[in-house]
């Protein structure tokens, strides 16, 4: 099979170990045997290093976060530190008025969305770190505002998370906007594994579903629920930090961060638990047992999982016909080993996995443009735009 049309598919036997099915019969095979989440490097007929190039778009940025792309052609940047910049035509600016952000360990300014009709309506949804609410500390906050010349006008919080908590790590966040115009949004535990996670009266730890004027849609899952907080869409996450649209499915994918190995892939399914803590294929940063549990009966298992940890962050599926290896695959920054992994999507499951740019740094970010060029954030040195080499 021509690897320009079709996906190499990995031996019978590495796809068996990656199958991830609810069914009986493969369910009980995982028990057995479960996948360890290595699948067969993708062959292709030269090194990936020179399939493709690196052009510098944006340089000296801190910790470039989300990025989206305008009609004009200009990039939208956030920075963690709470700086947003507009760049265009090799002109950078500082645009004033944005989301209220505290800096707190992982936490500060994250993504950016522009709402699928914004060329009618202006309007840009952010996540951010926000002290606003009961509680010390601060938690996450998704709001939407309208860029006018060079500043934010019309802030309109959405959804804050509560109570605030000075816990330093797992605010999620990506933003994503499905074929109906929903936005969904992902916090993270806020490092309470014990309390949020598995408890849909708290928030943290979830998937969130919002009609994109932030009020709550009635077939929300939990909408009817007594206690529970109807925004949530799934449940039982960790630190999601990566969310895309599959253009061929419509479905929405996340990944997550898993604790020390057991970074996972998910497919998201309105009002399914996903497990965490109860589930895992990680163990405590020590070394001891979470739990001994891999699988349970009404949580769903992840479609994959990394082990070791590449500690994931932005994720993007790529449509354009500039990478015609790249089509209909999954891209996924790593910020702990620094490089792009390219993810072979067949029937829904990964059957293969290369790294891209290895040891370029800490891959923040990856987007594809309306220009059609892919894009990748990293930490420390800025964007830049993927080109295939000829």
């Amino acid at each position: 099979m021509p690897i320009g049309t079709k996906k190499l598919i990995g031996s019978l036997q590495n796809k068996m170990k990656g199958y991830i099915s609810t069914t009986g019969l493969f369910f009980l095979l995982l028990i057995a045997c479960p996948s360890q989440g290595q699948y067969t490097l993708k062959s292709i007929s030269k090194p990936a290093k020179e399939l493709y190039k690196l052009e510098l778009i944006v340089g000296d940025l801190a910790n470039p976060w989300g990025m989206a792309f305008l009609p004009d052609g200009s990039i939208l940047i956030s920075e963690k530190s709470g700086t947003l910049i507009l760049f265009k035509e090799g002109e950078r600016k500082r645009i004033s008025n944005p989301p209220k952000s505290v800096v707190i360990g992982q936490g500060g300014l994250m993504d950016i969305e522009l709402h699928p009709n914004y060329e009618e309506n202006g309007w840009i949804y952010f996540t951010y770190a926000s002290d606003e609410g009961e509680g010390r500390g601060a938690n996450t906050a998704i709001m939407r505002a309208k860029l006018q010349k060079n500043s934010l006008k019309e802030h309109e919080v959405l959804y804050k998370a509560s109570p605030n908590t000075d816990a330093f790590a797992h605010w999620g966040s990506r933003i994503e906007f499905d074929r109906n115009g929903y936005v969904y949004f992902s916090i993270g535990d806020r490092f309470k594994r014990d309390e949020n996670p598995q408890n849909i009266q708290k928030d943290g730890g979830k998937i969130y579903r919002l009609k994109d004027d932030g009020t709550v849609p009635e077939d929300n899952p939990f909408y009817a629920v007594e206690g529970a907080k109807k925004a949530i869409y799934s449940y039982g996450h960790r630190n999601p930090q990566g969310m895309a649209i599959n253009p061929l499915t419509g479905r929405i994918w996340i990944h997550e961060h898993g604790p020390k190995g057991g970074d996972e892939i998910n497919i998201l399914k309105a009002g399914k638990n996903y497990g965490w803590p109860k589930v895992t294929f990680g163990k405590n940063y020590d070394g001891t047992k979470i739990t001994d549990k891999q699988f349970m009966l009404g949580m769903e298992p992840p479609t994959y999982y990394w082990i070791p940890s590449i500690a994931p962050c932005g994720m993007t599926f790529v449509s354009s016909d500039k990478y015609p290896l790249l089509k209909g695959d999954l891209l996924v920054g790593s910020l702990k080993f620094g490089y792009l992994e390219w993810l072979g999507i067949e029937d829904l499951q990964v059957i293969n996995r290369t790294k891209l740019f290895e040891n370029i740094g800490r891959v923040r970010n990856v987007r594809q443009a309306d220009d059609g060029y892919l894009y990748i954030a990293v930490e420390g040195k800025g964007i830049y735009r993927i080109v295939p080499n000829p």
